[in-house]
């Protein structure tokens, strides 16, 4: 009898409606294709990642030393759902030092990395279907909303207002919702609110909240500052409750080292909020197994004490940013006057700047049309050499010619062949 080869066919599974219509990261995954393509021997700048390359940005020797140090001491069991005490406090004075917060441990959460406290607030405040504001462009606040199955309401925001949303673009739909989210430096602008917009924004949180007086849910506002300590120049960075101390009900705060400290592989993230607020997130992130390693929190809390460490290794890092920031900037704007069809905005924070490339209507040398933003990005790619971001992938609208350059994988001889690979690419157009 001969022996039949049954093919069995995978079977299409119904899951929920979240995750199948859930999409996956649009950075992330332009990333990936940009290093297939990098892998297969193409040579192309890869600017699109907010990350760090730690042969250029290492994490401080100190804190090396530190994890180094708590691993030999064996600190490998769980740590407490919230967070070691010693990094508690410590993050508590940091904050209160240089942001002028005044939070207590039991007011703040430690988890792996800032994302858990963004996932665990929208969870803990907004219900089924209640309503979510956010500008755009911004990271990923489309896809929380989907994961909390609420409903956004997004705010195109303007390039004269350096894409920060203003209170005059909130107020007409601020009586619908539950949850106001903002972050500021912004990412993937790398600009900051003024003192002026942060306190409108502030006052007219607090005046809903009045509005809707105590038997009705406030509005909150999640208020994501991960990228604080990274300002330059006369730049200053303002946060909600120094402005207006009544904003202490109504905000939580996304926080954490992964930016500030070039440690976006070692996972500890802080968020600080009222107490019962951050309770229920505890709750929420401690059955998602969300902490951050043990040791890393122990090496941690020993190196934020060190205060001259760490301004000695911020004041380094800065400026080996700003350098790679500047040097992008200054060379769009002789690229601009020079008379090709870009622009940037002023560096102020973070590691991002923003540029615009508009060449909608040009063709390339066989003749063929840019006709939209995708056909920018693909000629940065197989022309110019060079990944960028849309804001597009920001949530923005699909028309934008707007892009985010991420400067953490760069290095400052780098920027001139970029730029020069760029002017060679737009002088083929036509």
């Amino acid at each position: 009898m001969s022996e039949e080869v049954l093919e069995v066919k995978e079977k299409k599974l119904i899951v929920s409606n979240m995750a199948e219509t859930l999409i996956g990261s649009e950075i992330i995954l332009l990333a990936w294709q940009i290093n297939e393509k990098i892998a297969k021997g193409q040579k192309i700048s890869n600017l699109t990642i907010g990350d760090f390359d730690p042969k250029i940005f290492p994490i401080p020797d100190e804190l090396t030393e530190e994890i180094k140090k708590a691993y030999s001491e064996h600190h490998t069991n769980y740590p407490p759902a919230d967070g070691t005490n010693e990094l508690r406090k410590v993050v508590s004075e940091f904050i209160g030092k240089r942001g002028g917060l005044d939070y207590s441990t039991d007011e703040i959460l430690i988890t792996s990395g800032a994302r858990p406290i963004i996932f665990a607030a929208y969870n803990t405040i907004v219900d089924l279907d209640e309503v979510i504001i956010f500008p755009v462009p911004s990271w990923n606040n489309n896809h929380y909303s989907h994961l909390t199955r609420a409903r956004a309401v997004t705010v195109e925001t303007k390039p004269e207002h350096n894409f920060m949303p203003t209170a005059a673009d909130l107020k007409p739909h601020i009586k619908n919702a539950t949850l106001i989210s903002l972050c500021s430096p912004l990412n993937p602008t790398g600009t900051v609110f003024s003192e002026n917009e942060i306190r409108e924004i502030s006052d007219l949180i607090v005046e809903e909240n009045y509005r809707r007086g105590e038997d009705k849910k406030p509005v909150y506002l999640l208020f994501d500052q991960v990228y604080w300590l990274l300002t330059y120049g006369e730049t200053k960075h303002y946060n909600p409750v120094v402005m207006n101390p009544e904003m202490k009900n109504y905000t939580v705060f996304v926080d954490g080292m992964s930016k500030a400290f070039c440690g976006t592989g070692v996972r500890v993230g802080w968020g600080y909020g009222p107490r019962s607020i951050i309770e229920k997130m505890k709750s929420i992130t401690s059955h998602m197994g969300a902490w951050a390693p043990k040791a890393e929190q122990v090496a941690l809390s020993r190196y934020l004490s060190d205060t001259k460490a760490v301004d000695r290794f911020l004041e380094k890092y800065k400026s080996g940013i700003i350098k790679r920031l500047n040097g992008f900037y200054e060379g769009f704007k002789k690229l601009k006057d020079e008379g090709f069809r870009v622009d940037a905005i002023v560096p102020q924070a973070s590691i991002f700047m923003t540029v615009k490339i508009d060449l909608k209507g040009m063709k390339t040398g066989d003749g063929k049309v840019i006709e939209t933003t995708n056909d920018i990005t693909n000629f940065l790619i197989e022309e110019a050499k060079m990944a960028l971001v849309p804001f597009a992938s920001f949530g923005a609208s699909k028309d934008s010619t707007w892009y985010r350059i991420s400067v953490g994988t760069c290095t400052i001889e780098e920027i001139d062949v970029i730029l020069e690979n760029f002017r060679n690419a737009l002088k083929k157009l036509r």
